[in-house]
């Protein structure tokens, strides 16, 4: 399977059109996602005549960047002409007035549109599956989940189903379904693209920055990652102008980055497979010739972090709940109980003092972050603690556990390693690092400074090579 740069090197040549490359895509759609479950809004006429199009544009010697290349978008983006319904039965027949702000960016590359990917309920969960759409499952394994909540977009590159994606991250959700599925994703640091379009039904489409969340590319090399990041990057220009300028990688070569690699965290045991992939990655980073420490004082407390990254996170993700529901979760909650389930159920009882002082925790880690960047480049790290896990559809959540090499943990807990670069607002990009004992993929993240995403990415193609 072919990657994005690839595509656009042999259009570029003449050796393909677009109206090959969408047709090619469409048949292995069709052939093929039955089983996977990707693409749930096929978009295919369309997607033709846009393709039609562009060899038309290429003709008379037009060139964009991703002039005549197949992608899909992630259902939650507003696609003029598509249902938008992240999921909710409710909206099954919502459609948006304009498209988003980034399917605009990918229209006016040139990109080839061919469809919607699956999304969980809501966007709220590690899974996708809803009741409009079903369930998407992982192509390396039926019977286990593609993640979420980008798990359709993820499993659509894993596929072949298009040489790009656009996906959302606010809880690993670029990166997780990534690491799933074994291909390449990038969460950019907070506020570099632009989100609007983006947001649940039937609201207008508002120029609004959401807290944690962001808007990110989704590739099968790292190298696609930063051509999709190109068009994507960039300031709502209802709100901020139209450009970001952002500083170059910070190195070139891979004997020059100075990297930390982080494999434990005090809230939840990393398995065998997540770990002997972050040690695959630090040895090739070593021999290399990297400067690869285990170690560091000026790293952020992670158990601070993890903390601080649920509290926000579930304050804000039950701010429209009603607040007579949220007492009984909370019965029989023991003082004393520092578990990150007791302090899910904390924060939805967060009043606006509460939040605002643990944003000023944020604010103090975010300083940390930028002394600890002073003398590093780039953290290693896991996404999450497993690879792929079976389906899991118990209705409530909050009853399901995570087995982390035989032993029973929370589900949510395994949010804190995405977390450590969300709540601070970081960029991280999550790439493939081997296959798991049972083959399964296993990836890692990089997680850089913050408005210096080139940087891990830069780290991500070197380690490709």
């Amino acid at each position: 399977m072919d990657t994005a740069e690839e595509l656009v090197a042999a259009l570029r040549a003449g050796e393909v059109t677009s109206v090959e490359l969408t047709e090619q895509a469409i048949a292995r759609i069709e052939r093929d996602d039955q089983a996977i479950n990707a693409i749930c809004v096929p978009d295919f006429d369309r997607a033709r005549d846009a393709a039609h199009a562009a060899d038309q544009a290429r003709a008379r010697g037009e060139d964009r960047p991703l002039l005549g290349v197949p992608v899909t978008v992630k259902e939650s983006y507003d696609v003029v002409g598509l249902p938008t319904t992240w999921g909710v039965p409710q909206y099954r027949d919502y459609l948006p007035a304009e498209d988003a702000v980034q399917v605009s960016r990918l229209k006016a590359a040139g990109a080839v549109i061919l469809g919607k990917t699956n999304v969980p309920l809501g966007l709220q969960d590690i899974q996708t599956f809803n009741e409009i759409y079903g369930t998407t499952n992982n192509p390396w394994d039926h019977s286990r989940t593609s993640g979420g909540s980008s798990g359709g977009s993820a499993a659509a590159l894993a596929s072949g189903f298009g040489a790009l994606s656009i996906g959302s991250d606010l809880a690993g959700s670029l990166r997780t379904p990534a690491h799933f599925c074994g291909v390449y994703a990038h969460k950019p640091t907070l506020g570099l693209a632009a989100n609007r379009g983006m947001a649940p039904p039937p609201g207008p489409a508002l120029p609004i920055d959401s807290d944690l969340a962001v808007v990110g590319p989704m590739a099968r090399s790292a190298r696609d990652l930063t051509l999709l990041l190109d068009v994507m990057a960039g300031p709502d220009p209802l709100r901020l102008g139209l450009t970001y300028q952002l500083p170059p990688a910070r190195h070139e070569r891979l004997e020059d980055f100075r990297v930390l690699v982080v494999e434990d965290h005090p809230l939840i045991p990393t398995g065998s497979a997540v770990r002997a992939a972050v040690n695959r990655v630090a040895d090739a980073l070593a021999a290399g010739g990297a400067r690869v420490e285990r170690h560091s004082p000026l790293l952020p407390d992670l158990a601070e972090s993890g903390t601080l990254y649920t509290q926000l996170l579930i304050s804000g993700a039950v701010a429209r709940f009603p607040t007579e529901s949220l007492g009984q979760l909370r019965a029989g909650l023991e003082e004393d109980d520092q578990s990150l389930h007791a302090t899910r159920l904390r924060a939805m009882e967060f009043s606006h003092r509460d939040w605002l002082q643990a944003n000023a925790r944020r604010e103090l880690h975010r300083h940390g972050w930028r002394q600890f960047f002073a003398e590093f480049d780039v953290v290693v790290c896991p996404i999450t603690p497993t690879p792929a896990f079976p389906h899991d559809h118990t209705p409530n959540p909050m009853e399901r556990h995570l087995d982390i090499d035989g032993v029973e943990y929370p589900y949510f807990d395994q949010l804190v390693w995405a977390g450590l670069a969300t709540m601070p607002g970081l960029p991280a990009t999550a790439i493939p690092a081997g296959r798991s004992p049972e083959g399964l993929p296993v990836g890692v993240q990089l997680i850089g400074p913050m408005y210096e995403d080139r940087t891990p990415l830069r780290l991500a193609e070197l380690l490709e090579l």
